[in-house]
């Protein structure tokens, strides 16, 4: 069986010389006899994996000494909560609503204090980024938040808001060392890496130190404060070691590459290639407001369903996977994600004008 092309937005395709590399170690890392997944988080071996991890990381990034890098658990959304356990001090919180997690993440900050919407684009389902260069933020608010790169609507910031002084939180789950980022710009920077580092079940958060307090909100479970995380360098309890051994890889993959900006422009590629055929397409319209593209996840539809369904059905025998758009908007979603290679963006392309030709 040859490997398809798999545009699923999480979890998601990873580079095959990594997969290829985990199979050879499987049962025997570098001479220990075993497996990491079976390894002791305590042991030696490990610490090395994990430290090495993590520097990698603060080189792809530039990740300055004073952030502390978590690899943690409960994926994207328990950091929903954790954000204001450990951040809400006044009680307020200004959140950003493009799309589904960041309207979650909003819902939930509204359990622990008050979340005050301070823009959103709920209005046009999602299809564009609000004009954030002069919000009406309240001067008590402890955090301004946004989910930077929007998985199920195709969105993405282009500029940070101006957050006139306040820290600025973000989730980049689904565009995670797709492009450089001046990571001193944020308070926080997180992300679930099943979309486009490693697999699912690891966390990783960049936080900056002041952040870090044992002040937490009263009741915030010990295992929810940054603190302990950042106290006992990642490994409070056992933290998810083979996946984070598994992202270890890509960032290695990823210096390999020519590190960030080489990605930036090798994904700008691979999306000019679908935005391109979309733009000029009688079948196919994309559904976003140009300016405001993901290069990571590109929704598409015909405009009817039935056809919608038919070419996702045609495209997944002809070895184009995951092509179904998520549940609450149809259609269809490409994730083209770091390790999706330029020529599986070509084939597709190249499936999809076939399927114009035979359906228009």
């Amino acid at each position: 069986m040859s490997r398809v092309y798999n545009f699923s937005a999480g979890p998601a395709v990873l580079p095959e010389e990594v997969l290829k590399e985990a199979a050879e170690e499987m049962l025997d890392y570098k001479g220990s006899g075993m497996s990491v997944m079976e390894m002791s988080h305590r042991s030696k071996v490990y610490d090395t994996i994990i430290k090495e991890a993590e520097q990698d990381l603060r080189d792809l990034m530039n990740i300055p000494d004073n952030y502390k890098v978590l690899f943690l658990q409960g994926g994207a959304s328990q950091q929903f909560a954790m954000i204001p356990m450990n951040l809400m001090k006044n009680k307020k919180a200004g959140y950003i609503v493009t799309g589904q997690w960041a309207k979650k993440a909003y819902q939930e900050a509204g359990i622990y204090g008050e979340a005050i919407k301070l823009a959103s684009s709920e209005d046009k389902t999602f299809s564009y980024i609000p004009d954030c260069s002069d919000l009406d933020i309240p001067e008590d608010v402890d955090y301004v938040y946004i989910c930077e790169n929007n998985t199920i609507y195709g969105t993405k910031y282009k500029e940070l808001p101006n957050t006139k002084g306040h820290t600025l939180v973000a989730d980049v789950s689904s565009c995670f060392l797709s492009e450089p980022v001046d990571v001193t710009k944020y308070g926080v920077i997180y992300g679930g890496v099943q979309k486009n580092i490693g697999p699912a079940g690891v966390v990783i958060v960049i936080i900056r130190e002041d952040l870090i307090t044992e002040d937490t909100l009263p009741g915030t479970p010990t295992m929810l404060k940054y603190k302990i995380h950042a106290d006992n360098a990642s490994l409070y309890n056992t933290p998810p070691a083979y996946g984070i051994y598994i992202c270890g890889k890509v960032f290695k993959w990823l210096k390999k590459m020519g590190g960030l900006s080489a990605m930036k422009e090798r994904n700008e590629e691979k999306a000019k290639i679908l935005y391109d055929f979309l733009d000029q397409s009688k079948l196919f319209q994309g559904t976003v407001v140009p300016k405001d593209r993901s290069l990571m996840n590109v929704p598409f539809v015909t405009g009817n369903e039935e056809l919608d369904a038919k070419f996702v059905k045609e495209a997944t025998a002809a070895g184009f996977v995951n092509l179904k758009g998520h549940r609450t908007v149809g259609g269809m979603r490409a994730s083209i994600y770091n390790a999706m290679p330029k020529e599986g963006v070509e084939k597709l392309v190249e499936f999809m004008k076939k399927f114009e030709e035979e359906n228009a």
